[in-house]
């Protein structure tokens, strides 16, 4: 007999992409419809993605090594990593331990935020902790290798331990800790006091700790933004630590997918050695501009004060509104409330031809936020201030 259609039939399967959440950003298409029919246009304060020119140096550089026949390696070129060190000592107070076998370029942060957990061999059984409110990419990094996504309050874990993780059983399962300092929503700063003790309590309990330091170079309302690179932080030691850095927002590269990670030998090897195998390169004539830009210390100083201009007017538009700021110490964001939930703002906002991001995007603590992003031309960040104090 001849088998039945059924026999033939390939097995249904789940794939993962049916096991992740709804991608966020799709539920605020129709408020951005809305606002694109304002009379005087979209200003789209939303994403935060960079809008102003790459420097004339980088991009030069990017020309000047377009000839690029061959494989680029994993690793970058010796000019990238010595270009890395001297960043990472520079910015981020990095010791001198720190040499080129413990830095690592990598295609843009967020790929190394979401792989990072299947790159050190994590899944099933083990946690990973990230901050309460934040950029969810950490919570898909969990996702993605069957690990159980666990959201912390840092600043209550760095004041009292264990007592402060929803499931204080979980500690025993965590294997890598997030920090991210400035936030992503929220722009506030961990103190170089919180970050030690976070650390410490990482270290007793064998927990690799990352922390993701992106937008350290727009400082606002604190001095500086300290790093887990920082001896005062560390000990002296790099032992059990990453620090996660990206060129993307402050030298406008974030087309380029230029970042990095530096810290414990160790781990960097390990990334390496998964990274060689699975093909993750950064291209030639991009390394060469990395390097450059790693170099160019105006340009990033240039670009903060543009930033500092859209903010000045920006918050104080957004108060007269009745808004209330909260964190926003460094970054590319103002955390807002109009207490109200966050998706009621968002209409409000797109009535006004100006579209925000819902907090709820960043986790429960964000329900009555919106993140609003700097990343406008002049024009248009004055045009959603106009429309701000007339509402």
């Amino acid at each position: 007999m001849a088998p039945t259609h059924s026999a033939t039939r390939p097995v249904a399967r789940e794939g993962l992409a049916a096991r992740l959440p709804a991608f966020p950003w799709d539920t605020i298409v129709p408020a951005r419809e809305r606002a694109a029919h304002h009379s005087d246009g979209l200003v789209d304060l939303s994403v935060g993605t960079p809008v102003d020119p790459t420097p004339a140096t980088v991009q030069q550089a990017l020309a000047d090594a377009a000839d690029s026949p061959g494989y680029p390696t994993t690793v970058g070129t010796p000019a990238l990593r010595e270009a890395l060190v001297d960043f990472a000592r520079r910015h981020r107070a990095a010791p001198a331990v720190l040499g080129v076998d413990a830095v690592l370029p990598t295609v843009g942060s967020k790929e190394l935020v979401a792989h990072l957990p299947f790159q050190l061999g994590l899944g099933a059984g083990d946690a990973i902790a990230f901050p309460h409110i934040a950029y969810p990419t950490y919570d898909m990094g969990a996702r993605f290798v069957g690990a159980r996504p666990l959201p912390v309050d840092m600043a209550r874990l760095a004041a009292e331990g264990d007592a402060a993780l929803p499931d204080p059983s979980a500690a025993s399962r965590i294997r890598l800790l997030w920090l991210n300092s400035p936030s992503n929503p929220t722009g506030e700063v961990l103190a170089a006091s919180q970050l030690a003790a976070l650390l410490a309590w990482a270290r007793e309990r064998g927990i690799v700790v990352a922390s993701d330091e992106c937008y350290a170079l727009l400082p606002w309302t604190v001095d500086e933004v300290p790093s887990i690179l920082d001896p005062q932080v560390n000990g002296g030691s790099l032992e059990g630590l990453l620090c996660v850095y990206s060129l993307s927002k402050q030298s406008n590269l974030a087309g380029y997918r230029a970042a990095f990670v530096a810290g414990d030998p160790s781990l960097v090897a390990e990334l390496v050695a998964v990274r060689k195998q699975a093909g993750m390169m950064l291209p030639g004539p991009v390394q060469a501009a990395f390097a450059a830009a790693l170099a160019d210390d105006a340009a990033p100083a240039a670009q903060r004060e543009v930033y500092r201009a859209r903010r000045a007017q920006l918050a104080p538009a957004l108060e007269s509104a009745g808004a209330t700021i909260h964190g926003s110490q460094a970054g590319l964001y103002l955390w807002t409330t109009f207490d109200e939930d966050s998706m009621s703002t968002v209409d409000r906002l797109a009535d006004l031809g100006v579209l925000v991001a819902p907090g709820m995007f960043y986790g429960e603590g964000g329900a009555r936020f919106v993140r609003v992003a700097l990343t406008a031309t002049d024009e248009r960040i004055a045009a959603a201030a106009q429309r701000l104090e007339r509402s």
